[in-house]
């Protein structure tokens, strides 16, 4: 999620996000929800982004657009950090952590999920 990434890179964390979808003729739907605490970790984002698409109720409207925007942003440093007995969740901010200084280092497409690298040859 480049939302995460770009919090991450900019050392904030966001309070809430919004959702905007834009429909084919012009309607919009736009929807905000609070974060429990500010976080930039792609896995909170995610779930909360699932959450705010479940609200919308997609079914057979023609979806034109979508942006996902963080709302009330504030310094990473300020975040407190919970300790977690959840070692998987702990393993994915340590990879998360790592997979940011590789990209900081060697681009933003030096590693990607699996399934969206392209065949070398």
């Amino acid at each position: 999620m480049q939302l995460g990434a770009e919090l991450r890179r900019r050392d904030q964390a966001t309070r809430a996000l919004t959702l905007t979808l834009s429909f084919a003729g012009g309607p919009q739907w736009e929807k905000t929800r609070r974060m429990v605490e500010p976080s930039g970790h792609e896995d909170d984002l995610r779930l909360l982004a699932y959450q705010l698409m479940d609200a919308a109720g997609l079914q057979r409207g023609r979806l034109t657009g979508l942006a996902l925007r963080g709302e009330d942003l504030v310094a990473a440093g300020q975040v407190a950090e919970q300790l977690s007995l959840d070692a998987a969740r702990q393993a994915r901010l340590v990879a998360e952590s790592a997979a940011d200084r590789i990209r900081a280092r060697f681009g933003p497409g030096a590693i990607c999920p699996a399934a969206t690298y392209r065949n070398a040859s």
